[in-house]
């Protein structure tokens, strides 16, 4: 679990002489919208330049308008970066441990054996269930997506299954498993910054987890259906003798993928875990595959050009190794570094503080929460700032109300842990498509439980189902109305 290592500013924590006015606080923010809305959307620029534009707006207004000195705008910047120092990591060691299992034959062979036994009717629902297990297991969405992720993708073209389709159903699956996992860094924070105990936050969790993720399925199923019979004919075989020839395809192969594993389901954390798959990569290319010493570490660098003589293939197992992260990591530092702005300027507290004025029942304070963890992933770019700023800003009106802390985690977890990967400047978003080698944009309208799990905590707000007074353990909870 990451360590929290600075509280985020509340409204109340802001001397009144250094507080935004909600007109400064808006103001770098329609910037940010602005300048990503059309630098991005409209003028189809990288987001480095719009990101730096936004820094510097926020930078300048934070100086020149609000009195702030260099040395505040740094922190801030510091601040944001040290909170996603760990998904930068894991970046950096991700594209290094793809670039070692196709070398090692590791992909390659859960793409082999995914392809004699699923078809294109089954493959998008079971891709969805099989990720939910995974992520359960492992804690973690991002190592999920980043390795028998990047398998899903492959057996899904094989079998005439749209790349975009495919994406989305990792990602449902593995979000869906992460929120539910004990050992999940965002469940662990959400319960931790709300005090709430985690075997409660996972409980209220349940239900909302477990029927935007049967939906999922059921939306996948017939997305299969709809796919089926689309395969070109003999192309399953050609791709699976393209591999058996290139490869040694064997069970062997899949020792990467049972130690790193192994390590994330005996509680090790998800970079270490990685971190050792490369190892395990790197060792399997060398004795299994029969390349030299050098060679298996120039793929950990600069990533694999394999030679199948099928085109599909080919480009499926091309990888860009550790020197091939330096476009996503610079926008993730970019990105970073904005939103630590926005929160260390005090603009998020003073925004959040607005949010919370307009509160005016226990229905509106949950969909308020949600609403807020949403916007503060859009502008700190990273889910663990969506979870902490309206988890510790907004925790003292839950006790107002008289609900229970379960409420507020279960809200900042339902809105901010599955819906980063639908922004693509965010942290997560740009780790996905990366990895999955699918745009953002491009898997956004496939990616379902990204829009269900708000859903259904929204019906939360307005119904009152699910919501749990405050002084009710966990054995006796029970719905309530507003």
């Amino acid at each position: 679990m990451p360590t929290l290592d600075f509280e985020p500013r509340t409204f109340e924590d802001i001397p009144a002489e250094r507080r935004p006015s909600l007109l400064q606080a808006l103001v770098p923010v329609l910037g940010v919208i602005v300048f990503l809305g059309v630098g991005s959307g409209f003028l189809k620029l990288a987001p480095h330049g719009p990101l730096l534009w936004s820094i510097v707006l926020t930078g300048l207004v934070a100086k020149y308008w609000m009195g702030l000195g260099w040395e505040d705008i740094y922190d801030g910047v510091a601040e944001g970066l040290v909170m996603g120092l760990q998904a930068i990591l894991i970046l950096f060691v991700i594209y290094a441990l793809i670039a070692t299992w196709i070398s090692s034959g590791t992909i390659p062979a859960l793409m082999y054996y995914g392809l004699g036994i699923l078809t294109p009717e089954t493959f998008l629902p079971a891709t969805a269930l099989l990720a939910a297990v995974v992520a359960f297991s492992i804690g973690s969405s991002w190592t999920t997506a980043g390795t028998i992720g990047v398998a899903f993708v492959g057996i899904g073209s094989g079998l005439g299954i749209p790349a975009p389709m495919t994406a989305g159903a990792i990602l449902s699956g593995a979000y869906a498993g992460d929120k539910q996992s004990p050992l999940s860094d965002t469940t662990n924070l959400a319960a931790a910054v709300t005090n709430t105990n985690l075997y409660d936050h996972i409980d209220a969790m349940k239900a909302g987890t477990v029927l935007s993720l049967a939906i999922s399925v059921v939306l996948f199923t017939y997305l299969g259906l709809q796919a089926g019979g689309s395969i070109p004919a003999g192309q399953v075989e050609q791709i699976r003798g393209a591999l058996a020839g290139t490869y040694n395809v064997s069970v062997l192969a899949l020792v990467p993928l049972v130690v790193t594993f192994g390590l994330a389901l005996y509680g090790y954390p998800a970079l270490p875990s990685l971190v050792a798959g490369v190892f395990a990569g790197v060792g399997t290319t060398i004795f299994l595959q029969g390349a030299a010493f050098t060679s298996a570490w120039n793929v950990f660098l600069n990533g694999t050009t394999p030679e199948t003589g099928v085109d599909l293939v080919n480009s499926l197992l091309a990888s860009g190794g550790l020197s091939g992260s330096a476009w996503t990591i610079s926008v993730v530092v970019a990105a970073l570094s904005l939103g630590g702005l926005l929160e260390g300027t005090g603009i998020l507290a003073v925004l959040a503080n607005e949010l919370a004025e307009l509160v005016w029942s226990r229905g509106s304070l949950v969909a308020g929460t949600g609403i807020s963890a949403f916007f503060t992933n859009a502008f700190s770019a990273q889910q663990y700032m969506s979870i902490v700023v309206p988890g510790m800003t907004l925790r003292n009106l839950y006790d107002e109300y008289g609900l229970d802390s379960r409420n507020l985690s279960r809200a900042v977890e339902a809105c901010g842990t599955p819906t980063g990967a639908l922004l693509p400047w965010h942290a997560g978003a740009l780790y996905m498509s990366s990895v999955l080698g699918v745009g953002t944009l491009q898997y956004a309208p496939y990616y379902f439980f990204a829009y269900l799990s708000p859903l259904f905590l929204f019906v939360i707000a307005a119904t009152g189902w699910g919501l749990v007074p405050s002084g009710v353990d966990s054995d006796a909870a029970a719905p309530s109305g507003d």
